[in-house]
């Protein structure tokens, strides 16, 4: 298991070979909260106060998907936006889901238990 500051440190790499297993996603789960296992993907909720503010959120996670090469699925509405990650190239959750689930994480001030 990595640490948050592990995370944020490291970079996504391209990436084969078999998913990580639903016990290894707990243990890192648990580093961050907020984000939840769901299926073969990392997933979550993060709100804000209108619609200006869920787009500059999108926009600084499309910059950080690009320079890390790790896109996620956005699901955007008024004032929440759903952040997905999983690894096509091994088909479920890779270690580069988290580091991207970690620095989006740094990208806003957002309480990691605020509700759903």
């Amino acid at each position: 298991m990595l640490t948050r500051v592990e995370l944020l440190a490291r970079r996504c790499r391209p990436l084969d070979g078999a998913p990580l297993q639903d016990e290894a996603i707990a243990r890192q789960l648990a580093v961050l909260p907020g984000w939840r296992h769901d299926g073969d993907f990392v997933r979550r909720v993060f709100r804000f106060a209108d619609y200006a503010a869920t787009i500059a959120f999108v926009n600084a996670v499309a910059r950080l998907a690009d320079a890390e090469d790790h896109h996620p699925e956005l699901h955007v509405a008024y004032a929440r936006c759903e952040v997905a990650f999983n690894t096509h190239s091994v088909g479920g959750i890779s270690e580069n889901d988290f580091i991207c689930a970690a620095k989006v994480d740094a990208l806003t001030t957002q309480r990691p238990d605020a509700p759903e």
